[in-house]
């Protein structure tokens, strides 16, 4: 869960494809029905208009049966966009991923995935002033070994 949060926040489909199995079906409802690659191609490509974005992850619960497993995991995601008129909006979204999970060749990734939204909320933000946004949605970023500060 942890790389699905890297790879889309920091916009790497490499990490991201890594999270599911190639076929996976990914249930998204409304938004997005597809694969778990198709939607990690979908949702990257649509961050690019984003501001920021940042995804957070808690209340894990696992069920494990011999190379299958099944997780509820309660998400967190807060993205922002400028708007027309230079307005910085904020989306909050809450909700939980049921995922089904399968170990092949020693490796666990995602077989099915269902996005299960609980509630939203945003509008217009002011951003503060006395801090300066570092975090980077590429490679550069400073999470990525070498450290960004070496490079």
């Amino acid at each position: 869960m942890t790389n699905y949060a890297r790879s889309v926040d920091r916009l790497d489909h490499e990490i991201g494809k890594g999270v599911f199995q190639p076929e996976a079906p990914a249930d998204y409802g409304a938004m997005f029905q597809g694969t778990g690659w198709g939607f990690i191609d979908w949702c990257l490509e649509s961050y690019l208009s984003l501001v920021s974005h940042s995804h957070q992850f808690s209340n894990i619960s696992i069920e494990l049966e011999g190379d299958r497993a099944r997780s509820e995991t309660y998400g967190d995601v807060t993205v922002r966009w400028k708007g027309e008129d230079g307005t910085i909006n904020v989306m909050r979204n809450l909700g939980r991923y049921v995922d089904e999970w399968e170990k092949r060749d020693g490796t666990w990734r995602i077989s099915h995935r269902r996005y299960v939204h609980d509630m939203d909320y945003g509008g217009p933000v002011a951003q503060a002033e006395m801090y300066e946004m570092t975090g980077r949605r590429d490679r550069i970023d400073a999470s990525y070994f070498p450290a960004a500060v070496d490079r």
